[in-house]
């Protein structure tokens, strides 16, 4: 057995990963929920005889319980009303898991470098220009090219974000993310088969990384400002102002939906944002993608969703061996699983 001490946050992470609650794994292991909240709370240590059975009872080996984990907060998630405290606390444990894993990738040298700027919006009445600054720098300070971006997951996986799919099984849970210091976790929902919703929803998380990281979270103002920023990043006013349509032009909106890459939506929105269209134009497009039908399904596919590739080719790999005895093996393979589908 290791010789580091008990880490009291492997066992809320263990027992989230299993959505139980403290009374729950105290019922399944015959203690009471008094000793469970007292492990993790750090006031007292399980014995290495109630370790052994909390792992066997969890599904997580032994040694999950003594390595130190890094922590943080409890993640960017949309729709914080309609999404339970279970599901939300269920996928962040996963979202440990993914960041486990990078690290050990990392070290084996086979993952990037953290390279996320830290650029903390002003304040939740940010201007929207500063926004669209943020998102701007960010393209410079990357060397993106003008124009569409070709892979946003492959872009945040080179400079050391570790991005998953995972089916969160919640209609209200699109995508979060999780902003550890050293390689922020980004999980992506395989709920949704839609390849432009699941880019706006990695640049959304991208956003909260750069303007909010540990500072903000929860509220209805920082996920306008994320939104804000993934409209930015993909669509730089620069570029695209002069290509968007005055009026729903649907054949032309269809053409810019296959260069760009983002959905019908968030074109007429930029179209809106960017003055292009007035509110008249855009109330009629709005109408139109209703009555069609388009909100649940758009016209003009654009294919499967991007795949993250950095992760996955370390779990492929010999030198995960040593990560995968530590961690639980099902929700590993889960990542995998999920992941390269």
């Amino acid at each position: 057995m290791s010789t580091q001490a008990f880490d009291r946050t492997r066992l809320r992470t263990a027992r989230e990963l299993a959505k139980w609650s403290q009374a729950e794994l105290a019922t399944k292991a015959k203690l009471t929920p008094a000793a469970i909240s007292q492990f993790e709370s750090g006031a007292t240590r399980p014995k290495p005889e109630t370790v052994m059975a909390l792992g066997e009872l969890l599904d997580v080996p032994v040694e999950f319980f003594y390595t130190p984990m890094s922590d943080s907060h409890e993640g960017f998630f949309r729709s914080l009303r309609r999404t339970s405290v279970v599901d939300r606390r269920h996928a962040r444990a996963v979202g440990q898991v993914a960041h486990d894993l990078v690290l050990h990738a990392a070290g084996a040298g086979m993952f990037p470098a953290h390279t996320v700027p830290v650029l903390p919006a002003s304040g939740l009445d940010a201007e929207a220009s500063e926004i669209e600054q943020s998102a701007a720098h960010v393209r410079s300070l990357w060397g993106v090219a003008p124009g569409p971006i070709s892979d946003v997951v492959g872009l945040l996986e080179m400079h050391g974000v570790a991005v998953i799919r995972l089916p969160l099984g919640n209609t209200d849970v699109d995508a979060f993310s999780l902003p550890f210091a050293d390689h922020p976790v980004v999980v992506l929902s395989t709920d949704k088969n839609d390849r432009a919703r699941s880019r706006f929803d990695c640049a959304h998380e991208l956003g909260h990384l750069i303007l909010h990281g540990e500072q903000i979270w929860g509220v209805k103002e920082v996920e306008t400002q994320a939104h804000q920023f993934a409209a930015a990043f993909l669509m730089p006013a620069e570029d695209i102002v002069d290509q968007l349509p005055s009026r729903p032009d649907w054949p032309v909106l269809f053409e810019l939906k296959r260069r760009w890459q983002v959905s019908l939506a968030a074109l007429i929105m930029r179209a809106k944002t960017l003055g292009k269209m007035n509110d008249r134009a855009y109330l009629t497009a709005v109408k139109t993608i209703s009555a069609r039908g388009w909100r649940r399904v758009e016209p003009v596919p654009l294919g499967a969703p991007e795949q993250p590739s950095s992760l996955l080719a370390f779990l492929a790999s010999p030198e995960s061996t040593e990560a995968r005895t530590f961690l639980p093996a099902n929700v590993v393979d889960n990542i995998y699983r999920a992941s390269a589908a």
